[in-house]
């Protein structure tokens, strides 16, 4: 069936004469409920009257004038309006002369009028250092589930390419027979998998989804001999593909442009062997079953204010020792001299604790690894030297090791004081999660997203960004949920309840800095697959070049947890104004096929 026809089908089903569906309340008694019909809520019936001519039509020329007042698109023609017009003539309810109240309507609940430009692309300037783009980092990409036992493989790192991640973390261990090397977490349950099906599949995959270039960080745990065997892959796997800098240490980072369609590594020094090995091959791996410490849909993001997140306090992760050797310059003459060579982007702690770990060289740059909470302990006090640091180097995020389910942490943490790679478990799912897929929405998918102005150089004085100052409001973004639909056909008729139709609410919040963040909550529309709320909320936005607007449906339960009905996040500064068609995603970020939203945004 084609497209067309797919749609006049579905479209007609929409539109068609209430039915009625049942439910039975038990083996005697059964419940009917008639099923409404999508219609166009009243302020967009007010909207229409209001541009259309006196028959209630909307010619192209009327559509052009609501387009360029409501919905604020500049540069849009006649002829383009009128070929929004044709595209609804596989409709029954089309209208030679225009869009009548009811095709209107269907247009603005379509997919062809979605809250970012789909046609927009890579529109940010990509000639930058790598060091003023947020990049959609990976944290044990090879892992298929827990931190503790689940099989290592290259299918979620090719699931996870095929998503836009440019940053692909291997952990690299020699086999059991300590001739050839394996990933795997250490220390572990984990199955491990050929470090070699692990680079072909990344070179098979890497540029799906984007021609920006990926970063393949290595947790090196091998003796010499064994990275002259990983030099040996590397370099036969990617072959020209593979940066590899002409000098030792880079002066500035390459720009994404200079980089398309290339395979950088990076990682730290080679480790001493002896050392990495001592004592600690015969560790028993983490002891307990792993915690199931998320909801069906992830825990509520932890909140940024006042520089505490209560979630991240119970921590084994305090130093700053864990992931970087300390002694670069004697691991370096231990390791293997074509191993050394691949890293272009080097990585490593030097002594002295978080004032050492942040001091500037102005002659090399270099990429730092802090973990979420070793992170959030240096924000407090050394949150200016962060973001400074942040300006020419480039600094990791992980997740705290207690995170043995593979959740995740909030990412604002990272990302307001200019982390560039904020590593993230992309296996699972969650809210944390959904502000990453949110973010890299921006900027065409492609991985990469400039740093706002302000965490790339410093101000006036010399000043940088205090994430935690109170800033006035720049804008404020109001959004108008006017309802939703779609539901009915991409679930059973039971699956919210089994005894009638579902009870939906929406909430609808900001994700960003302290200031701005907040979530709110429409009311509970009972018994209904097409719930109107026709609320409107309004957010001021301190800093909106961060502000991520959060979206999610659910079904209230009065006497057990409320279900599930769909999210998606959106970055604030690249929506369209005006009405708009949302799409709503699975928990695991899978674009349903008819779930949506119809929301309006105005920037006042």
């Amino acid at each position: 069936m084609s497209e067309t026809n797919k749609e006049t089908k579905k479209s007609e089903k929409m539109s068609s004469k209430p039915k009625k569906q049942t439910y039975s309340v038990c083996f005697c008694c059964r419940r009917r409920f008639k099923l409404g019909v999508s219609e166009a809520p009243p302020e967009i019936r007010t909207l229409f009257h209001r541009y259309c001519d006196q028959n209630g039509i909307m010619t192209a020329s009327h559509l052009t004038r609501f387009l360029i007042e409501v919905q604020k698109e500049e540069n849009i023609t006649e002829e383009q309006t009128q070929a929004i017009i044709d595209s609804q003539k596989h409709l029954s309810i089309f209208h030679r002369r225009g869009l009548n109240l009811e095709t209107f309507f269907k247009f603005l609940f379509s997919d062809s009028n979605p809250p970012l430009v789909p046609s927009r692309g890579v529109h940010q300037d990509m000639s930058l250092p790598l060091s003023h783009y947020y990049i959609h980092t990976g944290h044990n990409s090879y892992l298929t589930g827990n931190q503790l036992s689940s099989d290592c493989s290259d299918a979620p790192i090719i699931n996870a390419l095929q998503r836009g991640v440019r940053v692909i973390e291997l952990d690299i261990w020699p086999n059991a027979s300590k001739e050839d090397v394996d990933v795997l977490h250490g220390r572990t349950l984990t199955t491990p998998v050929a470090l070699i099906k692990c680079l072909t599949s990344i070179k098979q995959y890497a540029f799906v989804a984007s021609e920006y270039p990926v970063v393949i960080t290595l947790e090196d745990h091998l003796t010499p001999d064994l990275q002259a065997k990983v030099a040996q892959m590397v370099t036969q796997t990617f072959g020209d593909i593979l940066f590899c800098p002409s000098t030792e240490g880079l002066k500035e980072f390459p720009s994404p442009d200079s980089l398309k369609r290339r395979i950088i590594i990076s990682t730290k020094p080679p480790k001493e062997y002896l050392e990495a090995k001592e004592g600690k091959e015969k560790e028993d791996p983490p002891k307990g079953k792993p915690a199931d410490d998320e909801e069906a849909w992830g825990k509520e993001v932890p909140s940024l204010r006042g520089g505490t997140i209560a979630d991240y306090k119970q921590d084994d992760d305090n130093d700053l020792s864990d992931d970087e050797d300390d002694d670069e310059e004697k691991s370096l003459q231990d390791g293997s001299d074509e191993y050394r060579r691949l890293i272009a982007i080097h990585a490593g702690k030097p002594k002295g604790g978080i004032v050492e770990c942040l001091k500037v060289d102005p002659n090399k740059v270099r990429r730092l690894s802090l973990s979420e909470s070793q992170l959030e302990k240096a924000a407090e006090t050394y949150g200016k030297e962060i973001v400074r640091f942040t300006q020419q180097n480039i600094l990791r995020v992980y997740p705290k090791g207690t995170r043995i389910t593979s959740s995740n942490y909030n990412p604002l943490i990272g990302w307001m004081h200019g982390a560039q790679m904020v590593a993230f478990n992309m296996q699972g799912y969650g809210r944390s999660l959904w502000l990453m897929q949110g973010m890299f929405k921006a900027n065409g998918r492609c991985g990469y997203v400039k740093k706002p102005d302000f965490l790339l150089k410093p101000g006036p004085i010399n000043e940088v960004f205090d994430p935690k100052a109170p800033l006035p409001a720049k804008t404020t973004l109001k959004v108008t949920v006017y309802m939703g639909e779609g539901w009915y056909y991409d679930f059973k008729h039971t699956h919210f309840d089994q005894f009638s139709p579902p009870d939906f609410y929406a909430r609808i919040g900001i994700a960003g800095v302290p200031f701005d963040t907040v979530m709110k909550k429409t009311k509970s529309i009972e018994d209904s697959w097409l719930p109107s709320w026709n609320e409107v909320f309004e957010f001021p936005l301190s800093v909106p070049e961060l502000a991520l607007l959060r979206i999610e449906v659910h079904e209230y339960d009065m006497s057990e947890k409320d279900d599930f009905g769909g999210q998606t996040c959106l970055p604030v500064w690249e929506l369209r104004s005006g009405i708009r068609a949302i799409p709503l995603h699975s928990r695991k970020g899978d674009k349903y096929n008819n779930v949506k939203l119809l929301v309006r945004f105005e920037f006042i």
